[in-house]
C-alpha cells in the first residue's frame, strides 16, 4: 500500500523557526511518544522525509530541520560550515523544544556523518542517543565515491561551479544516483530545486561540499563511534546507488561488530522517497526489537 506525500507547497506552512547563532532555522516536529529525530542529506533538505513523516509521527514525537545552509534555513554566504556545527544545531533544536530524553536518529548521506558525531558524544556523555538507523551514507570516507559535480565543488573553482549550477545539473545528478526505476518526478524534480534555491542556496555549493574532507579528517571518531556497540544500530541501504550503495555496506559490514543490515535491491542514494513503503516497515520491525536484539542480515527483493 502507497504511503501518501505531503506536497512541498503544504509542507512549508507547517514549519516553525527558531535561532542558532543569529541564524533562523525551519524546523518540524509532530506527534507524541519517544523523540526521534530526523537527519536529512546533501544538497536537499528535510522534506526529504515528507514519506515518512506522517506514519513516523502516528509512533513518536518526530522532529526534522532544514540545516543550517540547507532547505529554508539561513544560508549565510560567507559562513564556514561544518558538520560538527550540525551537530550542535540538532543539539539546540532539542534544548529548544525541551527533550531531555533519550532521541532515537534517523539519519541519510550527510546527515549520516551528523548522526556520527552526535553519536561519538553519547559516548562521551555529551549527549543522549537511544539508537541510531542509518539510511545510505557515507560512513566510512574510504568507500565513499564522489561524483564529479562533488569533484568541481571542491576545486578552486568551486564558487563558479556552485553559481552556474542549474535546474538541468540537479537532474543529471541525480538521474545517476537514483534507481533505475525509482527516479523522482518532473514536480519532485522542481521542488528540490526549490530548496536548493531559497535563499540563494547556489552561492554557498561549494561552501557546503565541505563536509567531504571533514569526514576524512574525523574518520576514526566517527567509526569509533560506530564500533562502540553500546547504541543499536541498523544500516538500510539501496545497493544500486553508485555513492554509498552496496561497497558501503560490504564495508560496514566488515568494520561494524555484530552489524544489522538491511539490503534494498533496484533502489538508490534515497531509500526513503524510492521505497519508503520498505524503509517504514524495517525501521519500524527495528524499534519493535528488545533492547537485548540480536543483529541480522536481511536481504530484500
Amino acid at each position: 500500500m502507497p504511503i501518501a506525500e505531503i506536497p512541498l507547497r503544504v509542507w512549508r506552512t507547517r514549519g516553525q523557526s527558531f535561532s542558532f547563532r543569529g541564524h533562523s532555522i525551519r524546523y518540524w516536529s509532530a506527534g507524541q511518544g519517544e523523540p526521534l529525530l530526523l537527519l536529512h542529506g546533501f544538497p536537499t533538505a528535510s522534506w526529504d522525509w515528507h514519506y515518512l513523516w506522517a506514519p513516523l509521527a502516528q509512533r513518536f514525537r518526530v522532529i526534522a530541520c532544514d540545516m543550517l545552509g540547507f532547505g529554508d534555513s539561513a544560508k549565510p554566504h560567507k559562513h564556514r560550515y561544518s558538520l560538527m556545527e550540525q551537530a550542535d544545531l540538532q543539539q539546540a533544536l532539542l534544548a529548544h523544544l525541551h527533550v531531555d530524553q533519550p532521541v532515537h536518529l534517523l539519519a541519510h548521506d550527510y546527515g549520516g556523518s551528523v548522526a556520527q558525531e552526535l553519536l561519538a558524544r553519547h559516548h562521551e556523555r555529551r549527549a543522549e542517543i537511544a539508537s541510531c538507523v542509518f539510511l545510505n551514507s557515507g560512513l566510512f570516507p574510504e568507500s565513499c565515491q564522489i561524483l564529479r559535480v562533488q569533484k568541481l565543488l571542491l576545486s578552486r573553482l568551486g564558487w563558479l561551479v556552485g553559481r552556474s549550477f542549474g535546474r538541468d545539473g540537479l537532474v543529471r545528478t541525480l538521474s545517476q544516483i537514483y534507481g533505475p526505476r525509482t527516479h523522482p518526478s518532473e514536480s519532485a524534480l522542481d521542488d528540490y530545486w526549490s530548496l536548493i534555491t531559497a535563499n540563494a542556496g547556489t552561492r554557498i555549493l561549494h561552501r557546503l561540499i565541505a563536509y567531504v574532507p571533514e569526514r576524512r579528517l574525523h574518520r576514526e571518531r566517527w567509526v569509533g563511534a560506530l564500533q562502540h556497540g553500546a547504541v543499536p544500530l541498523r544500516f538500510i541501504n539501496g545497493v544500486v546507488d553508485p555513492v554509498s550503495g552496496a561497497h558501503m555496506l560490504e564495508r560496514y559490514q566488515q568494520m561494524v561488530p555484530n552489524p544489522d543490515t538491511v539490503e534494498l535491491q533496484g533502489i538508490g542514494h534515497y531509500p526513503h522517497t524510492e521505497a519508503p513503503v520498505q524503509v517504514l516497515r524495517h525501521y519500524l520491525s527495528f524499534r519493535e526489537q528488545p533492547l537485548s536484539f540480536v543483529p541480522q542480515k536481511v536481504a530484500w527483493s
